[in-house]
């Protein structure tokens, strides 16, 4: 998982405007809705904007994915065909229910590759899961194609899906969280498995609510998230900073490094720190954390650049 994904902004691709000022928003990642960010009558602007503001929004190092619509909309096919171009990094497929709706939508990425002269396979992919039928067949998902580098959950279709209506956007986010519990961990242990990010749904709570976002996002990184999805340039600095390591964090784990290390030199396969004990399985976790924060720190010396 060496992407950079703990914030991707939905920015409605028939806005311009918006799409351009996302490029100051601070986000990892920017997702050009052609889904339900656009009405129907706009899909057409929708696909010519996303595809012609791919190279200014390269240009301020993001990362670039397009949400299509799905299958069963048979829309999928068109949107393709405009933003595959040089430059994207990836197509978030939405509504994915099967292996067979991923194996469609590579079938359509290999052809647009092929046909524009692209590197094989080099559109990632990314699969929204947001009804019962995808959290069902998650893992089959995940493993249907070589593009999938993320899985990303939609609680506001699933819980509706389940029956609970607009339970989630009328519950506060503490409410709901025990309704999509099940959903969310399924997703991040299959995505973790497989060595691939899970993005966290967007968050439903009051736009201002800086801190229920907050607590939201940290439980979301407990069970095993990388990142949230946003829709509001305004929750950015928030998810991103929870889904950073600490300052803190990345000191003691440059220490656990240190003390580890010196005690292999010495032929231990422990030592401690602080009365704690330090062992391999904190030395491995010291050294995920550490490259971690290299690569985001990495990610924020490109943009300044």
């Amino acid at each position: 998982m060496t992407r950079i994904l703990r914030s991707m902004l939905y920015v409605p691709s028939n806005s311009w405007r918006m799409i351009h000022n996302a490029t100051t928003e601070g986000a990892d990642a920017i997702i050009l809705d052609l889904e339900d960010g656009c009405p129907i009558a706009e899909k057409e602007t929708g696909r010519v904007f996303a595809r012609d503001s791919i190279p200014m929004l390269k240009q301020h190092r993001l990362d670039v994915f397009v949400r299509v619509n799905s299958i069963e909309t048979g829309l999928t096919a068109t949107d393709v065909q405009y933003v595959v171009v040089k430059g994207i990094d990836g197509i978030m497929l939405a509504k994915t229910e099967s292996k067979e709706n991923v194996q469609h939508i590579d079938r359509l990425l290999r052809e647009e590759e092929e046909k524009k002269g692209l590197a094989m396979g080099s559109v990632a992919l990314m699969a929204l899961i947001e009804t019962p039928k995808g959290i069902q067949n998650i893992r089959e998902i995940i493993e249907a194609s070589q593009r999938m580098v993320a899985v990303g959950f939609g609680a506001g279709d699933f819980s509706r899906e389940m029956g609970a209506g607009m339970g989630v956007s009328k519950l506060s986010p503490e409410e709901y969280f025990p309704m999509v519990l099940y959903a969310r961990s399924t997703m991040a242990v299959a995505a973790r498995a497989a060595g691939i990010h899970a993005i966290d749904t967007p968050f439903f709570g009051l736009i201002i609510d800086l801190e229920g976002l907050t607590k939201e996002s940290e439980k979301a990184k407990l069970l095993g998230f990388s990142g949230k999805q946003l829709t509001h340039p305004r929750h950015v600095d928030a998810v991103n900073q929870v889904f950073a390591p600490a300052s803190g964090d990345v000191v003691f784990a440059e220490r656990v490094v240190a003390a580890y290390e010196e005690a292999r030199t010495k032929g231990l396969g422990a030592t401690t720190i602080g009365g704690k004990m330090i062992d391999y399985g904190s030395f491995k976790r010291a050294e995920s954390l550490l490259a971690l924060s290299r690569a985001i720190e990495e990610k924020k010396k490109a943009k300044e650049v």
